[in-house]
Order: structure tokens, then sequence, then C-alpha cells
């Protein structure tokens, strides 16, 4: 993997953070085992924002580096992992490079346990960043659609959207995110649904985002300060 080549931008911790704040935050057991795919770190990472003591950072990637636990000999057999063993699997800035994102997708679902929670945050914007191959971007329909393939509760999807109260940091006009939290319901292996009777019924992004307020609907000089941010970036 190695999959961080331009670094981890500041609305990709932003985001993580919010999901810290508002979801991880509710787990109530101590120990909480956190598992990072593509977690090598070019120009920071997510642990810093796991050093409360209940929890049990783990990261993963391709090649020995810093902050890699966990050096997969293929990154779509993770046989050294046992299935249901993390509280909480995260990758962020990784999934535009895998190849075959379902298979990762697949394997993290299978490591996390019952009742325990994903995030996902991959790009909807940037330049193309070869390290070593650049395939995808992502929308917040196809962030519901990897939820949906591994048969995980969505609890939260929004693509380039802030909170409204303090939006610095979090938008782009060319450089946004997309970001998926769920819940795994069950034990074991991915459940797929059955795609012979399959039927696509579009979800509702509003309730799927809450209250965080979409770029497109900002009005006016907020959203031309953007526009000159993104210009002097």
């Amino acid at each position: 993997m190695v999959y961080e080549e331009m670094g981890m931008h500041d609305s990709s911790i932003l985001r993580m953070q919010w999901f810290l704040d508002n979801y991880a935050s509710q787990i109530s057991h101590g120990n909480v085992k956190v598992l990072d795919v593509g977690s090598y770190d070019v120009n920071g990472s997510y642990k810093h924002l796991f050093d409360d003591p209940k929890y049990h950072y783990t990261g993963l990637d391709m090649a020995e580096g810093p902050n890699i636990d966990i050096v997969l000999k293929n990154p779509y057999d993770w046989a050294a992992i046992e299935s249901d063993s993390f509280d909480i699997v995260i990758s962020g800035q990784a999934f535009e490079h895998i190849e075959f994102f379902w298979k990762t997708m697949e394997e993290m679902t299978r490591v996390l346990k019952r009742g325990g929670l994903l995030c996902l945050i991959a790009p909807n914007g940037f330049v193309e960043h070869r390290y070593p191959v650049d395939c995808y971007r992502f929308f917040t329909d196809g962030m519901l659609a990897l939820a949906r393939y591994v048969s995980i509760e969505p609890l939260h999807a929004h693509t380039n959207c802030a909170p409204r109260a303090n939006a610095d940091g979090w938008y782009s006009e060319t450089c946004a995110d997309s970001m998926l939290i769920a819940r795994k319901p069950y034990a074991g292996q991915p459940q797929h649904p059955d795609f012979r009777n399959y039927v696509c019924v579009p979800e509702k992004h509003k309730r799927l985002r809450g209250d965080l307020l979409p770029y497109h609907r900002l009005k006016g000089v907020k959203r031309l300060i953007y526009k000159i941010k993104n210009r002097l970036l």
C-alpha cells in the first residue's frame, strides 16, 4: 500500500477527529482495539488522535516503515489477522490507490467485531497521484454502496461537508473527501446481498450527513472565501 504519497491533509485529520468525538468516544469499555489500514506515515497519520489510554492502535500497510505494526504479504488476504478482532477499523486516503478496493473492504469487515465501527475517508477530488497507482474517486453513494456490499449499517456518510459551527479546513473545491461511518451488525465473515434479486434504493443523503452542511449549499461570501483559500494553497 504505502498509500499516502501526498501526506495526510488537514481535512482528513479533522474528519477522523470528528469520528472519534461523535462515535468512537461512545464506546464505553477500555482497551478499544483500533486497526488503521494504509497507515504508513509519509507526512502525518491518524495515530496521534488515538493517544487516549483506552485505545490500542495498530497500523497496517504493505511495507515496513514508520507507523507500521503489521506488514501484509498480500493486500487482499489478511490471514495473519483473526476475524472479529478489532473494535474499530479505519482507513484514510488509501482506497483510491487500491485496485480491488472491494476486497479490502471485505477484509476490513471480517476483522471487525460484531457491533464494531468502520470509518473510511477517501478522496472525491485531488489531482492524479500514483502511489504506485491512482484508480478511483468516491462520492457519498459509492461509500454507501461499499457498506451495502458487505451488509454493514451506515451511520453517517457525506461528501465535502462540514459542521456549521466551524468549517475551517473542512471544505475544498478541488481536494474534497468523502466519508463513511458504519457498524457491523453480525460476527464473522462479510455477508453480501442477494445480487440476483438486488434492487438499488437510493438513500437520502440529508439523513446520513446529519447536521453537516454540504459545500454546494454555501452561499455568497463564504463560498468565495473558500475558493480564494484553495487557489492560494
